[in-house]
């Protein structure tokens, strides 16, 4: 079974095929180009790398969120066209599950961590169990000082995760001391292979069509009609 692995979700790009647990090729990139520009052509390449045609895929994973949220939607975007147009199965996995999957096996909790901006974060709380991860919290978007108080009430150490993880790495430090391990760098970037290890776990969305991103919240925009809206009617 082929599969085809899209990470767009945030700055980093990665894509892969793999081939009935085998990587075929893999491409992961920290360059920061517009992935709507690098996505499709970086499918073809690795396509044609892969000596394989869009018709020799079986099923498609992509990385569904939280995260950019251009970025999430032209990943989804691109599977849902490719996963209808070749009638093949479509598998969303989250964008911090992906993440965490780098640091499996971990001897405490993995924390995998996208800056949201205005001292904000996408994070996830994790924990593996042999070769698996095994979601301790839902994914979810707030303040770091909100995921440091809740943080620092789980007496193990907590594995933090991520490109983003380094811009808060001094607010982490000082919040939670010795209890906070940083990953080193060769597991911070998501890599599409991990994405397609964990879309095999999964059973494939029902309606492709339906399948939507998992921004996990509102766009800034719809934020500020909404706030436009209360304040008319106050």
């Amino acid at each position: 079974m082929i599969w085809l692995g899209i990470d767009t979700s945030n700055a980093p790009f990665s894509a892969a095929l793999v081939e009935d647990g085998k990587i075929l090729i893999e491409q992961t990139s920290a360059m920061k180009r517009t992935h709507s520009i690098q996505a499709m052509p970086a499918v073809e390449q690795l396509l044609a790398a892969a000596d394989l045609q869009p018709a020799d895929l079986d099923a498609i994973a992509v990385a569904e969120g939280p995260g950019s949220y251009t970025g999430v939607r032209i990943g989804v975007t691109l599977a849902k066209t490719l996963a209808w147009t070749l009638d093949i199965p479509l598998v969303g996995v989250s964008s911090l599950e992906v993440l965490a999957a780098n640091a499996v096996p971990f001897e405490g909790v993995i924390c995998p961590l996208f800056d949201a901006r205005r001292g904000n974060v996408y994070c996830g709380l994790y924990k593996s169990k042999g070769e698996r991860l095994h979601r301790i919290w839902e994914d979810r978007h707030g303040s770091l000082e909100e995921l440091l108080s809740d943080v620092s009430f789980i007496h193990q150490p907590v594995l933090f995760i991520g490109a983003d993880a380094d811009m808060h790495k001094t607010a982490i430090r000082e919040s939670l001391g010795e209890q906070a391990v940083f990953a080193p760098f060769p597991q911070q970037l998501p890599r599409a292979s991990q994405l397609i290890q964990l879309a095999e776990q999964r059973l494939p969305v029902t309606d492709v069509h339906d399948f939507v991103p998992s921004y996990r919240r509102i766009p800034e925009a719809e934020a500020n009609w909404l706030q436009q809206q209360e304040s008319r009617h106050d």
